[in-house]
């Protein structure tokens, strides 16, 4: 990883740590009302884990933790790691509210071998968000291979690059027509965006307002993963969200949100589920 790479993550750990007060306060997230952590999951996603019951299960960037939590209601021994310092701080409370026993570490993905002492893993959690704020993802799938047992299992709930692709929303005068505005294939400089507002809705962020962005195609996840050793078991793609993107989302019999009829079906999250 470069020095200008580095300076990169290290803004986005500031602009990680900003947002935390923002999320914590949303109605995004709720944790103002019932915590309820299994609906940040597709069914398919609990299908391709299996019994998570007695294993060691991390999961990766997991900002606030609300995901994280539902690994220990399975029965996992579970750890949460992310670079923001108020996220993990924030994340901990939530699960100690919840009366729920999960371990969180303060580290850089990149240095998560050496944060968790060596320690090894059945199961790798990470996504929804996750992999466009990595810069290098041979060097992370190589951290992955470390910290998995022999057997162990690598699970990705990611946004679809195509998604990522389109634009979150109409510019002004336009219609209502997804349109591609960003890069779907990784390769070029990291996206700047410099934003008072999150995905979320609540406050502005205050100071620390910079974060950058790397686009990675299906081929490159892939190709690091294989490269590292690990092998492809299987990978879907779902054309349903667990938030409205755009505004003429429908709410499906899942919870979730999908384009409405006569929209054409396109690929907004994929899980790839990967062995060691």
């Amino acid at each position: 990883m470069t020095d200008e790479h580095e300076r990169m993550m290290r803004a986005n750990q500031a602009n990680w740590d900003a947002r935390t007060p923002v999320h914590l306060a949303s109605r995004f997230y709720g944790l103002g009302e019932k915590l309820d952590p299994a609906r940040w999951f597709a069914a398919f996603e609990w299908e391709d884990l299996g019994d998570l019951a007695g294993l060691d299960v991390l999961h990766l960037q997991c900002h606030l933790g609300t995901e994280t939590i539902a690994f220990a209601e399975r029965g996992a021994r579970t750890v949460g790691l992310d670079i923001s310092e108020a996220s993990v701080a924030a994340a901990a409370d939530i699960a100690a509210r919840a009366g729920t026993d999960v371990t969180y570490v303060r580290a850089n993905v990149y240095d998560a071998v050496e944060a968790l002492n060596g320690r090894r893993f059945d199961v790798i959690y990470t996504g929804k968000g996750a992999l466009c704020y990595l810069p290098d993802l041979d060097r992370w799938a190589a951290v992955v291979a470390q910290l998995l047992r022999p057997g162990g299992r690598l699970y990705i709930a990611e946004f679809h690059p195509l998604l990522n692709a389109l634009g979150p929303k109409p510019a002004e005068g336009e219609g209502t027509e997804l349109l591609l505005r960003h890069d779907y294939l990784g390769g070029r400089d990291a996206v700047h965006r410099n934003a008072t507002n999150t995905y979320t809705d609540g406050p502005a962020v205050e100071g620390a307002t910079d974060s950058y962005e790397w686009m990675h195609g299906m081929d490159e996840v892939v190709n690091a993963l294989t490269t590292a050793g690990l092998g492809i078991r299987r990978l879907r793609e779902s054309d349903e969200l667990p938030w409205p993107r755009w505004p003429q989302m429908v709410r499906t019999p899942s919870g979730w949100w999908r384009l409405p009829e006569g929209e054409p079906r396109i690929p907004l999250l994929y899980g790839l589920l990967a062995s060691r």
